[in-house]
């Protein structure tokens, strides 16, 4: 006998990729931040912005409604919440494990902690080397910063903590 799974609200959302880092889900990156639905019957998803001009927020929140409405769900509503803000501590360890396996070194720090060393060592996620060097404060996106690791000569992205 097979059974099937009927997946929560949740699960619909947090399956969610998120569209500049498709090996992270929108749980992942930490930016789902609530999903509930009204009495009206209309999902609503709060999302929270790895910053205020992420471009990619127009996309997720497309995404999002059409997971729903695969599984049926018509009125759907994607909010954007800006306060608190986003930060790297929300990532999941999963998350984390998964940037680093996809090619970008993922957070060094806690930001909670208040403390971020500007002479942070960012491990290489190829050849796991220390011996590496910003190239610029912005890599592929804002969030991100572009290092290079002077072993394996290879440049890498580093998930900035914010």
């Amino acid at each position: 006998m097979t059974t099937t799974h009927t997946p929560t609200l949740w699960d619909i959302a947090a399956a969610v990729n998120d569209p500049e880092i498709p090996v992270l889900s929108i749980e992942d990156l930490g930016i789902l931040r609530a999903v509930e639905q009204d009495e009206d019957g209309t999902v609503r998803v709060t999302i929270t912005p790895t910053y205020s001009g992420c471009p990619a927020m127009d996309v997720i929140r497309d995404d999002v409604q059409t997971a729903f409405k695969k599984e049926g769900y018509e009125k759907v509503a994607v909010d954007l919440v800006l306060s608190p803000a986003w930060t790297t501590d929300w990532m999941s360890e999963e998350g984390k494990r998964k940037l680093n396996e996809y090619g970008i070194a993922p957070p060094a720090a806690k930001a909670a902690d208040g403390k971020v060393s500007v002479g942070l060592t960012v491990k290489c996620p190829r050849c796991h080397s220390l011996n590496t060097q910003e190239l610029s404060r912005f890599g592929s996106t804002a969030c991100k910063a572009l290092y290079t690791c002077l072993d394996c000569k290879e440049p890498f992205d580093y998930f900035k903590v914010l």
